[in-house]
């Protein structure tokens, strides 16, 4: 797995391509280049009078930049007088011939910037494919809904609730230095990686103050933008990578992104057709630009061991592994959490693990598994079942049922307070 903080270096450096201060190509002084000529080519080099400005300016850089047949006719006789030329035009000032002749030599044509296609802007879900969709239901019954109120009516539990909604806001508002990036990533698909991934982009974007960025670092017909309920696609992850320059602004940058609700912003991977594509060079180069613009980045990544993953995850300051809350899964997860132990200890330590529950009553102890899967060294989270979830349209956050919320901004909290240890 490739180091972050080498390939984030080298990346800064393309994108800069700048020389090294040691192979720049320094002027030569007139002096200089009239004691390299041989005896019959030096010419007398002109005297500096009281008001003559001093040699290497442009003026005088001039005469010493052009070829030696130049230099012989600079300092030639002047021509004959304009009345021994009856019928010739005149001819021009010596400063102009000057620069005539400094242009032709000195200016050479500059080639054109590649040309770019403005991508056609393609809509997120076709309009007869929505027209199917029915109602967004709420992620909890009304009877279970009603219950709970009842309960906080007659229990002292509010005033507690409220402290812990107030510890968990102060963390996710915490000031950073630089871009955050979180990734998001499982072992394979149907685990919720992409709900997970929405989730936390929408929790960090109703918090924070600093504008917050979703990429979608999975090109293979990803479904992130449906799930942050963007309407258009233009600009893709790839088409960024050809675009991005260091000296972008924030106002340059954000009218390649997709503007979410609050402030948020999103890079998609593709625009729902087959076959895009995405390498880690093109990954690395979007990232390192983009992050000094955005506090909290997350990440959507490929599952994997895909190699595009696997460059997100080295490079991220905090890791998120989805998981379907099933025997099978929680088997998988300890084999992938063992193989990580091989990495970094860094890894390990900011990595967290979600166990999503795909379905109700999967008839899996997850407790049981959560306290297996923290010994060995991650934390680990309970995405429990919700019916708006489980639709897989827009997820609109006042739908989500209570225990989804609260387990959404808890896992936002402890992944963003993990991303603070790490560079």
């Amino acid at each position: 797995m490739p180091n972050g903080d080498n390939w984030q270096s080298d990346v800064l450096r393309d994108l800069r391509g700048a020389t090294p201060q040691h192979q720049r190509q320094q002027p030569v002084p007139p002096q200089q280049q009239q004691q390299q000529l041989s005896p019959q080519q030096q010419q007398p080099l002109p005297q500096q009078g009281p008001g003559a400005p001093a040699y290497g300016y442009p003026q005088q850089q001039a005469y010493a930049d052009q070829p030696l047949h130049y230099q012989q006719q600079a300092y030639a006789d002047p021509p004959p007088p304009y009345q021994q030329q009856a019928y010739a035009d005149p001819p021009p000032p010596q400063h102009q011939q000057q620069a005539h002749a400094y242009q032709q030599h000195a200016v050479q044509p500059q080639p054109r910037a590649p040309h770019r296609v403005t991508p056609d802007s393609r809509p997120v879900l076709d309009k007869r494919l929505a027209a199917a969709a029915l109602k967004p239901r709420r992620g909890e019954a009304f009877g279970v809904r009603a219950l709970r109120a009842v309960r906080r009516t007659v229990s002292s539990s509010a005033a507690r609730e409220v402290a812990d909604s107030a510890a968990t806001a102060e963390v996710l508002q915490q000031a950073v230095t630089t871009g955050r990036q979180i990734a998001v990533t499982s072992i394979r698909g149907g685990s919720g990686k992409t709900t997970v991934a929405a989730l936390l982009g929408a929790t960090y974007a109703h918090y924070r103050q600093d504008p917050v960025l979703v990429v979608e670092a999975d090109p293979a017909l990803g479904s992130l933008p449906l799930r942050l309920g963007a309407e258009s696609l233009r600009w893709t992850t790839g088409d960024l990578a050809g675009l991005v320059e260091p000296q972008m602004s924030l106002l340059d940058v954000t009218g390649y992104l997709v503007q979410l609700p609050g402030n948020a912003w999103l890079l998609p991977g593709s625009q729902g057709q087959v076959g895009a594509m995405l390498d880690t060079t093109g990954y690395e180069r979007v990232m390192v630009s983009l992050r000094r613009f955005f506090g909290v980045t997350v990440v959507d990544c490929e599952t994997l061991p895909a190699e595009v993953a696997r460059t997100a995850l080295s490079a991220a300051q905090a890791r998120v592994l989805t998981v379907p809350g099933t025997l099978e899964g929680i088997a998988s997860t300890r084999a992938v959490l063992e193989w990580m132990r091989n990495l970094p200890p860094h890894v390990l330590a900011s990595t967290v693990v979600v166990l999503t529950e795909t379905a109700p009553h999967l008839g899996v102890d997850l407790a049981r598994a959560t306290q297996e899967l923290t010994e060995a060294g991650v934390t680990v989270t309970v995405l429990p079942y919700d019916r708006h979830l489980a639709s897989g349209g827009t997820i609109r956050t006042d739908l989500l049922a209570r225990a989804t919320r609260q387990a959404a901004t808890r896992l936002a909290a402890d992944v963003f307070q993990l991303s603070q240890k790490q560079r």
